[in-house]
């Protein structure tokens, strides 16, 4: 096919927006999405500090070169890439390895943050602890967010710049609502405001799918790590995954869809008083929506008899 544009070879087909650019105008359209929504979810250029979450995968890893390239021109904005070491023996040291590559040559500052030496547990150890009793991704997700809320804070930034490209956030928004879980739905990123104790996070490659992100990163030769983390296949979210393949290859524009339904769902949602502001974890001082946050109760989980968990201020 041929670049409805300037006629030149295209690089990818979009069923829900009937294009198939060239490379030269399927990477413009990346980055045009990308600033779009750097400038609705984050509308403050002046000067400040800007976290970036970077796993060295794919989407956190173009979500940092495009930052830089955003503020590249801002000299009043400072960049600082913030990775976590959940403990995961043989995947995380290889996407380490390509997070410190990119902030190299980026010139980026990085700082590494471990779980083991901030919270005494590692995610190996804590899912042999736990078997079955608890999906792995729920509590190492958890203790993540933890980490990276408390590296930016610690390196004050203004704002906490997440790789969560269209398909996570409609996975999320899916996931919330067949669960009935309206407050998450309205805590999830990105956030429109500032909340005790919590950097508002935002998701500028929100409106960009996956397999976008994928290529842009390719093509842009962007380093990053592509294997998979060896407890994926035990995720809640591969279902709903699953399932939005199969509508968006059915109905294209669906993810589109449900990340607009939930913005107008939040914000009525939020005027009702939906979601709550949260409180500080009287153990860790960390934002919860009860007296003991979710990650402190996952952290008695895994070294004492098991125990329930539940609420905290979501992903």
């Amino acid at each position: 096919m041929e670049c409805e544009r300037c006629g030149s070879p295209s690089v990818i087909d979009r069923p829900y927006d009937g294009s198939h650019p060239c490379e030269r105008h399927f990477r413009a359209s990346v980055r045009d999405r990308f600033r779009r929504e750097m400038h609705r979810q984050f509308p403050r250029f002046s000067g400040g500090r800007i976290a970036v979450a970077l796993s060295g995968g794919k989407d956190s890893a173009v979500a940092l070169s495009l930052v830089h390239a955003y503020f590249d021109r801002r000299p009043g904005a400072e960049i600082v890439a913030v990775t976590v070491d959940e403990g995961i023996e043989g995947y995380r040291s290889a996407t380490m390895g390509k997070a410190d590559e990119l902030a190299r040559r980026l010139g980026v500052e990085h700082r590494i943050v471990r779980a083991k030496e901030e919270l005494g547990a590692t995610t190996d150890a804590a899912a042999a602890r736990l078997g079955d009793a608890q999906p792995p991704c729920g509590f190492c997700g958890v203790w993540r967010r933890r980490l990276l809320n408390r590296a930016a804070r610690e390196v004050e930034a203004d704002v906490l710049v997440l790789g969560f490209n269209l398909d996570d956030l409609a996975q999320t928004v899916l996931m919330n609502v067949v669960r009935g879980d309206v407050d998450r739905l309205v805590r999830m990123a990105p956030h429109r405001r500032r909340q005790p104790g919590l950097v508002p996070r935002i998701a500028p490659l929100a409106t960009v799918p996956e397999r976008e992100v994928y290529l842009y990163a390719r093509l842009a030769g962007i380093p990053f790590d592509h294997s998979e983390c060896p407890y994926a296949g035990r995720a809640a979210r591969n279902v709903f995954r699953e399932v939005l393949w199969r509508l968006e290859e059915t109905l294209p524009g669906t993810r589109h869809t449900l990340l607009r339904t939930r913005t107008k769902l939040a914000e009525a949602l939020e005027a009702a008083g939906a979601g709550g502001a949260p409180v500080l974890c009287e153990r860790c001082g960390e934002p919860s929506t009860g007296p003991v946050c979710r990650s402190c109760q996952y952290l008695d989980a895994a070294g004492k008899p098991l125990m329930e968990v539940s609420g905290s201020w979501g992903p």
